[in-house]
């Protein structure tokens, strides 16, 4: 097998099975949180935590790791994320504590940001653009492949060995992906060497993110303003920032000159703001409101995850032939149909029903992911790989936490800080219906800022000259 070969490989492997692990785990422990939440003492809201915990640590460093990558290496950063990663894993199967899980969470969430922003970029840094749909299918396939198996594989494992037993299994998962990178992966891929890192921009744009999530997640406190507002306002001096630097850690041009990129990034933040939050208020309702195990809730959630990692795939292909704002147009307003019956769901609807539209949902998130996310990644130059690929895991982050947040807001406006108990199922389904519809109506409006971006053009590029 040649050189080049072996590293195209290598780069795809440790790409495909780190976007394995992250999601993999992020649903299966979405599946476990009724039985964490029964042994650790969790409420409602601290269980959300646990969730909201990595999605928090992982958007606060994403673009400054992004750019780092950049810098000094994507294989560097990588290699770092998933050693910081599996000593989080670790720490978490040994949590005593609803605290420690927590904080073991963040961690984890820091050890993600590294993987998430430099993996796509790594694979896109040696594949040629012709093959970038195929790569991106693959990779992006697995994510969902890691989402399809952690309902089902998690409740197993929660229910016969316990909830311990998610991480302990991704521990020589982190193994496996470092020892390919150090035999295998050649090469680090630092287009951008010899620039300046700013540390100023990295400063105000972490704690900004830090800020407007933890006061969003918050609402309706008291205190939660304070911290909402200080939040944009530390993120508008972070683009002001930008704006002026030479060498930026987002680059705010880019965002405003290429149409493409800034509303394909737009597109994919609405996107997941209506549908990360779907799983972790389903797995709730049917353990809570129907009684099931957690085995039994995950085999019906993993119907969505099935269709998105069989079709997925396909669609990345397609994306190289159709314009990708085509298939992610369709693909939104599938989502949006899809989140809107399920918004009617109550405690004696039926799981064909349900089931039904988990599916329908997943064939619209398979339209829509591949095809964004190329045309993303094919509308810049090969030296800002690094920042797009961060630019958009923050679009998807943020998204993902404010999809949280709105769980969130509505346990606390609906239920309070107390656990779910047959009392407070009423108030529990309307935090249900409420999230579901809201998060359609969202995935609508998420239609035109995809059809917003304009047709793709066959030169694509961005330059910062």
């Amino acid at each position: 097998m040649s050189n080049e070969k072996t590293i195209l490989r290598a780069a795809l492997s440790v790409a495909v099975i780190g976007s394995f692990f992250t999601p993999f785990m992020g649903s299966s422990i979405n599946i476990a949180l009724p039985v964490i939440g029964k042994q650790l003492g969790m409420n409602a809201v601290s269980l959300g935590w646990v969730a909201s915990a990595f999605l928090l640590a992982s958007s606060m460093i994403l673009v400054p790791v992004g750019r780092i990558a950049d810098l000094v290496g994507r294989k560097k950063v990588y290699l770092t994320g998933v050693l910081v990663f599996t000593v989080a894993t670790t720490l978490c199967a040994l949590s005593y504590t609803g605290s420690m899980l927590i904080l073991s969470r963040a961690l984890q969430g820091l050890g993600s940001a590294m993987m998430f922003t430099t993996s796509l970029a790594l694979v896109l840094s040696v594949y040629p653009k012709e093959r970038r749909g195929r790569a991106v299918g693959y990779v992006t396939g697995t994510t969902y492949v890691g989402l399809a198996l952690g309902p089902s594989l998690g409740g197993f494992l929660t229910e016969y060995l316990g909830w311990q037993s998610i991480f302990y299994l991704m521990i020589p998962v982190g193994m496996v992906i470092i020892l390919i990178i150090l035999l295998f992966l050649k090469g680090d891929w630092a287009e951008a060497k010899g620039e300046r890192f700013d540390w100023k921009g990295a400063v105000f744009y972490s704690f900004g993110i830090l800020g407007l999530i933890y006061g969003l997640s918050h609402l309706p406190s008291d205190y939660s303003v304070t911290f909402t507002l200080s939040g944009l306002v530390l993120l508008s001096v972070f683009v002001y920032l930008q704006y002026k630097n030479e060498h930026p850690l987002l680059n705010i041009r880019m965002l405003i000159q290429n149409k493409i990129f800034a509303f394909s990034n737009l597109a994919a933040f609405i996107n997941y703001s209506a549908t990360f939050g779907v799983g972790f208020i389903l797995s709730l309702f049917l353990q809570y409101a129907k009684g099931f195990t957690p085995k039994e809730a995950g085999m019906i959630l993993v119907s969505q995850p099935v269709v998105m990692a069989v079709f997925t795939p396909l669609f990345g292909r397609l994306s190289d032939r159709i314009d990708p704002r085509i298939l992610a147009s369709l693909g939104m307003a599938v989502s949006s149909v899809g989140l809107f019956f399920l918004s009617f769901i109550d405690k004696d609807i039926g799981l064909t029903y349900i089931i039904g539209f988990l599916m329908f949902l997943g064939l619209g998130f398979a339209l829509f992911s591949s095809p964004n996310t190329n045309a993303v990644m094919s509308s810049v130059e090969k030296r800002f790989l690094g920042i797009a690929s961060a630019t958009l895991s923050t679009m998807r982050l943020l998204g993902q936490m404010i999809s949280m947040v709105i769980v969130m807001f509505f346990i606390n406006f609906f239920v309070g800080k107390i656990k779910i108990t047959p009392a407070a199922l009423p108030a529990f389904m309307k935090t249900v219906n409420v999230s579901l519809l809201l998060f359609a109506v969202l995935c609508f409006a998420g239609v035109f800022a995809s059809l917003a971006r304009g047709k793709r053009k066959m030169h694509t590029g961005y330059s910062n000259n």
